[in-house]
């Protein structure tokens, strides 16, 4: 088995340290060691504010017919681990995966990791990550993974909503107001998303279900603006179904009257 340590270079101030990778990028197997049922964050895409480190689990199941010996795993963006611009490693003080017994040929293991906007969170590596992973056999049988599991990191997202006037005459116009909004992991705090297309939705009062009445475009600040007629009491919203980098999120409803 080929290990070596190395940093891996990242964007800005960026840095992994001494991390157990293999020196080449593809997969690698030596006998009868598996590595499967491989879970990020509960199966969900992992959500990041502008500025609290989200802290995320990692589970995998490792088999081999000698027993396992050790396991660990990394997360990282990019195309290969070796060119990786971020990563995380697991906050175990050795960075191995935490295994434990199942039976004489199976483990169960696990590692937490630490997303931190500023830190391994810059703005241009949300979207698509991947987990590499190695274990060990006790006779030195292993296997390695370069993607052993794919996964979505991505920028909160925030939506609002106001509609006026309140209350407003049947058959007149409503102007219907909103911001879009995700994480800049860069400045700390929330940054409209331009260019974006949102569902304005209206949920006549006694109904549990909205209907997309138009669908606009967010603007260079990520505000929405919107006109229409008034036809009955209830509710307007703003939804947006979410890119690759952003969560989908609905505005809560703003109720209007009309009399």
């Amino acid at each position: 088995m080929r290990i070596r340590a190395t940093v891996a270079a990242l964007s800005g101030a960026l840095a992994l340290s001494a991390l157990a990778v293999p020196a080449a990028h593809a997969d690698e197997v030596e006998g009868d060691t598996t590595i499967s049922n491989v879970v990020v964050n509960g199966g969900k895409a992992v959500v990041v504010g502008p500025t609290t480190t989200k802290t995320i689990t990692v589970s995998f199941t490792v088999k081999d017919a000698s027993g396992v010996d050790w396991a660990q795993a990394i997360l990282y963006h990019g195309a290969n681990i070796d060119t990786s611009d971020s990563g995380a490693v697991a906050n175990s003080s050795d960075h191995r995966a935490t295994c434990t017994t199942v039976n004489a040929t199976t483990k169960t293991c696990k590692s937490t990791f630490d997303m931190e906007p500023g830190y391994n969170l810059i703005n241009k590596v949300a979207g698509g990550w991947k987990v590499w992973a190695i274990a060990t056999g006790k006779d030195a049988d292993y296997v390695q993974k370069d993607n052993a599991k794919s996964f979505s990191v991505q920028r909160a997202s925030k939506l609002t909503v106001d509609a006026s006037p309140e209350p407003v005459t049947k058959g007149k116009t409503i102007t219907v107001t909103g911001k879009l909004s995700r994480a800049n992991w860069e400045s700390g705090a929330y940054a409209g998303y331009s260019g974006q297309p949102v569902k304005l939705q209206f949920r006549k009062k006694g109904s549990s279900s909205y209907t997309t009445l138009k669908t606009i475009t967010s603007s260079s600040t990520g505000t929405l603006k919107t006109t229409t007629k008034a036809t009955a009491d209830g509710y307007f919203r703003y939804s947006f179904a979410g890119t690759s980098t952003t969560p989908a999120v609905s505005a809560s409803g703003d109720y209007v009257d009309v009399r």
